[in-house]
């Protein structure tokens, strides 16, 4: 076991006026499987970089640790698998990387196969394989489950599980909490680590909301009672200091001591009072400071004019002479939310695509409603480049709704002015994904739409998917949100 001390670290990307890290102080011990959470941009894959050493910044960064970063970059995917690994790690043994690849359920013959003809799952188990041969270094592994099926991601969550000595980011609930025993999470105002997993830490985060709410609420009233007080007690002040020059309405002679005495007391009680206020004003301040933006969302999607919107028949489709599904059948009426589950490489995305109206070669009979308008969710981003507003105009989109929703989604108003293809992987999804909300559609088709998505944005649209019932055709491996969302299965 050893420790990895972070001393007052401060980081901002060259050119930046806001930092990612100020002053932050924590430490991590070797031995812990710890879970990274916390909103996209918030500087978590930053952090990797930082121990990495690939930026510079002031503040201390000490551990005798040697880091591994996950996913490796493959130069040429065009070699055999097994060559991809001896890039990665020369020194591999081979009996060493067969057990490693059988405990994800990956075939040895998938190493004498070019490693772009695996599947994404498929390259994601080999990768993983190829950092635990690294046995004497600490393991940053960076958002693994991206492109892994329901069962892979089962398999990489007991997989990691029987490890040790990693920080591990992922958006997955479930994934998180069976891999990991301590969580670090990235909020607003500061960073801390708890033993645990992510359901521990949302319950303790929950309830320290709910206190500082109730604090806030409590301190709300102080204030306005005490400054009720303060008014009051000026009033009285005023009459007092008008007394000293006048009469009293007796006619006797005014006690000029007794009514400076008093003035003097409640000058006392006045300061007394402001004092008071001046803390609760200060305790209220401390509050809230790290309460997630959870701002509803909304969907108007557009009806359409007959309950079925398109029905599938036997449908098989083809790439050249390979079949990638076989005789699916299943129809969409208004109201449903589909899930589409299979493994990697059964067909998921193709039957998304030819939904939308790609060229896709099949066979059987795929009946689509007439003028039927669909809203679609791709999982690539990488076309992303330009700014907002522009993108707005192309895409024939409301740009303030586009750019409101954004907000809810934690994007800063300095994101407005950059150019996308600078956004984090999750933000680029959130882009897309706002763009779906804002078009008038009668159906909404998403391939993996919570890919790089943090977990409070993805409760967000959690709600509002369960809030306005939308017509929905979806894939997606985050197991939570299957079970909360679809209101039918489809498997491959």
């Amino acid at each position: 076991m050893s420790v990895i001390n972070i001393t007052n670290l401060t980081f901002a990307y060259e050119g930046s006026y806001d930092n990612i890290f100020e002053n932050v102080s924590f430490q991590i011990d070797t031995d812990w499987k710890l879970g990274f959470t916390g909103r996209n941009g918030r500087g978590k894959t930053t952090f990797f970089n930082l121990l990495l050493g690939k930026y510079d910044y002031s503040g201390q960064i000490s551990t005798s640790e040697h880091f591994e970063y996950f996913p490796f970059e493959v130069t040429n995917q065009e070699r055999l698998t097994i060559e991809v690994i001896g890039e990665i790690y020369p020194d591999y043994l081979h009996w060493k990387v067969v057990r490693e690849i059988s405990l994800l359920e990956i075939n040895e013959e998938v190493l004498y196969r070019s490693f772009d003809s695996l599947s994404f799952g498929e390259q994601t188990k080999v990768l993983l394989a190829t950092l635990f041969l690294k046995e004497n270094s600490f393991l940053l592994i960076d958002e693994p489950t991206n492109h892994l099926d329901l069962n892979g991601r089962k398999l990489v969550s007991d997989y990691l599980r029987s490890k040790r000595g990693f920080i591990l980011i992922s958006h997955d609930r479930a994934f998180l909490d069976h891999a990991i025993d301590h969580i670090l999470s990235i909020n607003k105002t500061n960073i801390e680590i708890q033993k645990g997993n992510f359901s521990s830490w949302w319950e303790n985060k929950k309830r320290q909301d709910n206190f500082e709410f109730g604090e806030n609420e409590k301190l709300k009233k102080d204030i306005n009672r005490l400054a009720e007080a303060a008014k009051r007690t000026s009033k009285w002040s005023d009459e007092v200091e008008k007394s000293k020059t006048g009469t009293t309405n007796s006619g006797s002679k005014l006690d000029k001591g007794y009514v400076g005495h008093m003035a003097a007391k409640m000058m006392k009680r006045s300061k007394s009072i402001e004092n008071r206020q001046h803390i609760a004003i200060e305790e209220k301040s401390k509050l809230l400071k790290n309460i997630e933006s959870t701002s509803n969302l909304k969907i108007s999607q557009l009806p359409y004019h007959k309950a079925k919107l398109l029905e599938l028949d036997r449908i098989s489709i083809y790439y050249g002479d390979t079949r990638v599904c076989r005789e699916v059948s299943f129809s969409i009426e208004q109201g449903d939310r589909i899930a589409l589950r299979g493994k990697n490489g059964s067909g998921k995305s193709s039957l998304l695509k030819l939904i939308c109206g790609e060229d896709i070669k099949f066979t059987g009979d795929f009946i689509k409603g007439n003028q039927l308008k669909i809203s679609y969710v791709s999982q690539d981003t990488s076309f992303l480049q330009g700014n907002l507003t522009d993108y707005a105009l192309k895409s024939d989109i409301d740009e303030s709704i586009f750019k409101a929703i954004l907000r809810k989604f934690d994007f800063s108003r300095v994101q407005f002015e950059k150019d996308m293809s600078s956004f984090s992987d999750g933000q680029k999804k959130k882009v897309l994904i706002a763009k779906s909300l804002c078009e008038k559609a009668n159906l909404h088709v998403w391939d993996e739409p919570l890919n790089y998505i943090d977990i409070i944005s993805r409760m967000q649209i959690e709600e509002l998917l369960l809030e306005y019932s939308p017509t929905l055709l979806f894939v997606e491996h985050d197991r939570e949100f299957c079970t909360h969302i679809a209101t039918k299965t489809f498997e491959l």
